[in-house]
């Protein structure tokens, strides 16, 4: 008896190990808006086990009007968040806020202008034409300076504030408006009953990596394998989502934002792929994710020029191709 009970208390003992052994490293990424077909590589992951291969347990912590996602991992509360474009770390570092991006979903930012297929509008610079541009004050204080240096005859004078509301650029043909091209563009189809003109920035020199995997640099430095695994995992995600079965991490964007349609979720995927958001540029031969520093300098160049941002900036302190470009999950393509 006395034998028995050491041979279960081994047994016990082994099964603690074997657990430890195998537990998952625990990861919280927040994004910076609420859930959609954008976000779907990493949803994507969650849903079919994609992080758990990589030994990883991963909580997606969806953004929102209100949410201070950069802020939470700013604390502590996440290891990642996924920033906007490359604008946002470069104000990062003009305030010494220690961040560093170590990947880039999107080659291309999906910030479009969208004119009425009416207005006689054929290249980027007609819209200059325009009395009125709708835009954000960020996108006024960002692209739309970029817009001035790069194509002489935009001014100020076209500016007026959008509201997130598509009603005034549909009653004046003689306008046009930001977005998304993966969001905005359905809704004015929706409501208005045509297909828009659509300019995707990205297409005329607004070369911004997009959808960035962001962290604390002295995060990334200590857990540069844990870093590695996520970035790794998030690229086959995205791989599986874009070309295969991703009915499952629908589910879990739909959970998370009960606004988001089917309908919407297959328009903002077809947008992805026929734009090339994700895959276009050095992603078509290293694999989803990748950066280089041509790309990163030369944006740069374009918005020191525009004055959007200061001369003189360190850029390579706020990112790293240490973890892309290593065509990760090229083989999932179907």
């Amino acid at each position: 008896m006395r034998f028995l009970t050491s041979l279960g208390g081994a047994a016990a003992l082994g099964l603690v190990l074997s657990s430890q052994a195998f537990a998952l490293d625990e990861i919280k990424f927040a994004t910076n808006w609420l859930a959609q077909a954008e976000h779907g590589g990493f949803y994507q992951a969650v849903a079919d086990g994609t992080y758990e291969k990589y030994g990883l347990k991963v909580e997606i912590v969806q953004g929102g009007p209100q949410a201070a996602s950069r802020a939470l991992m700013l604390a502590g509360k996440v290891e990642f968040y996924m920033a906007g474009n490359m604008l946002q770390p470069l104000n990062a570092l003009a305030e010494d806020i220690p961040v560093v991006e170590v990947a880039a979903i999107f080659q291309k930012d999906p910030q479009v202008l969208i004119a009425h297929p009416d207005a006689g509008l054929e290249k980027f610079e007609d819209l200059a034409k325009l009395p009125t541009i709708f835009m954000g004050t960020d996108g006024f204080a960002s692209y739309f300076q970029w817009m001035k240096s790069a194509y002489p005859g935009f001014k100020d004078e076209q500016y007026k504030p959008y509201a997130f509301n598509p009603g005034p650029f549909l009653a004046d043909k003689q306008s046009a408006q930001q977005g998304y091209i993966t969001s905005e563009p359905f809704a004015i189809e929706t409501e208005g009953g045509f297909k828009p003109k659509l300019f995707l920035l990205a297409d005329y020199g607004f070369e911004t990596y997009s959808t960035l995997i962001e962290g604390r640099k002295d995060y990334v430095e200590a857990n540069k394998d844990l870093t590695q695994r996520f970035v790794d995992a998030s690229i086959e995600g995205w791989y599986n989502y874009l070309y295969g079965d991703n009915t499952a991490a629908n589910e879990l964007i739909k959970k998370d934002n009960p606004e988001m349609t089917d309908d919407q979720i297959a328009f903002s995927i077809e947008t992805m792929k026929s734009f090339g958001l994700v895959e276009s540029g050095e992603a078509l031969e290293k694999g989803i994710g990748c950066m280089t520093d041509e790309k990163q300098q030369a944006f740069y160049d374009s918005m020191v020029k525009a004055g959007v941002v200061k001369a003189g900036i360190d850029i390579k302190s706020i990112y790293t191709t240490e973890f892309v470009c290593k065509g990760v999950g090229m083989n999932l393509k179907k």
